[in-house]
C-alpha cells in the first residue's frame, strides 16, 4: 500500500502542480504548500513523539535546511516555475533522469559506477537529447526546459548531500525543518520576484486551490510518510523503483486530464529515460 501511495502520488503532483500555477504564482504557492506541510508534520511529530523528537543541534538544523534549500527550492521551486510554460508529463520525464545524476556525483567523489551504471547515465542523457528536440522548433519552450534541468541537478545534490552530512536522526524530524526551510525560502523568493503584485485571491480558480491543497496532504504528507516509512522496512531496490514509476504515472495523467500531447519525442525519450533508469536501479541492487 505505500508503495503503491508513492507510485501513483508522486506521479500526480506533476498534474498538481501544472493546475496550481494556472492562477496561482509558482514560487508563492510552492512555499506555501512547503510551509504548511511543514507546519503539519511538525505538529503530528509532536503529538504522536512528544516535543523532544523536533530537538536537533544547531549543526543538524542547518544541514536539514541547506538541503531543503537544494530540495524544495531550487528543486521543486525551479520545476514548478518550468510548468508555466511546459506540459507537466514532459518534467517528470526530465525529472525521471535524476538518478543519472546521482550517479555522476558519486563518480565525482571517487565511487566509480559499473559497467551498466554508467550505460544508464548514457542511455538518460540521450532521453534528455530526444525530449529536447521539440525546443529547436519552438513546439516546447527552451527555457521550462533548462529550468527542469537545472532544478534536477539541485535536487541530484541535495539526495546526495543529505546522506553525507549530520542530519537529525528521525527522518520526519529533519523532512519538517526541511519543508519550513524551503517553503519559507519559495515565499521569499515569490516576494522578490514580485508574485504578490496583481494577485487576486478571488480569482483564483477553485480547481487551483484545490490542487494546492492536494499536493499540501497527499504530495507532502502522505506520500512522504509513505516513502519514509518504506525507508525503513523495504529494500532501497524496491524503493528505488519510484524513479522510473513516478513519469509513466504523470505522462498518463497529463494526457487523460490535461489533454497534453503524446508526440514522438515525448514517447521515445521517456522510454529511453525509463530504460536508463531501470538500468541504474538494477546495476546498484546487485552493489
Amino acid at each position: 500500500m505505500a508503495l503503491g501511495i508513492v507510485y501513483v502520488v508522486w506521479g500526480s503532483t506533476y498534474l498538481g502542480i501544472r493546475v496550481v500555477v494556472e492562477t496561482l504564482p509558482p514560487f508563492l504557492s510552492a512555499g506555501a504548500r512547503f510551509v504548511a506541510a511543514g507546519v503539519i508534520l511538525a505538529g503530528i511529530i509532536a503529538w504522536r513523539q512528544g516535543p523532544a523528537a523536533l530537538k536537533v543541534s544547531p549543526r543538524q538544523l542547518a544541514s536539514a535546511a541547506v538541503v531543503g534549500l537544494m530540495l524544495l527550492l531550487g528543486g521543486n521551486g525551479l520545476i514548478v516555475l518550468a510548468e508555466t510554460s511546459i506540459p507537466s508529463g514532459l518534467a517528470a520525464l526530465l525529472v525521471a533522469v535524476v538518478p543519472a545524476w546521482v550517479v555522476v556525483l558519486k563518480a565525482l567523489t571517487g565511487d566509480r559506477p559499473t559497467l551498466g551504471g554508467a550505460a544508464g547515465v548514457l542511455l538518460g542523457l540521450a532521453g534528455l537529447a530526444v525530449l529536447a528536440l521539440p525546443s529547436l522548433s519552438g513546439e516546447v519552450h527552451a527555457g521550462g526546459l533548462a529550468l527542469v534541468i537545472a532544478g534536477t541537478l539541485l535536487w541530484s545534490l541535495g539526495s546526495f548531500a543529505s546522506s553525507r552530512i549530520p542530519m537529525p536522526a528521525n527522518p520526519f524530524t529533519a523532512s519538517a525543518y526541511e519543508m519550513l526551510a524551503g517553503g519559507l525560502a519559495g515565499l521569499g523568493v515569490g516576494l522578490a520576484r514580485g508574485e504578490q503584485h496583481g494577485l487576486d485571491l478571488a480569482a483564483v480558480s477553485a480547481r487551483s486551490w484545490t490542487g494546492l491543497a492536494y499536493l499540501v496532504v497527499f504530495g507532502s504528507l502522505i506520500a512522504f510518510t509513505a516513502y519514509a516509512w518504506l525507508l525503513q522496512t523495504a529494500p532501497l531496490s524496491l524503493v528505488a523503483t519510484y524513479a522510473y514509476v513516478n513519469p509513466i504515472v504523470a505522462v498518463t495523467l497529463g494526457a487523460l486530464l490535461l489533454d497534453e500531447a503524446l508526440t514522438w519525442p515525448i514517447v521515445l525519450g521517456g522510454l529511453i529515460v525509463v530504460a536508463g533508469v531501470c538500468l541504474i536501479v538494477s546495476t546498484e541492487r546487485r552493489r
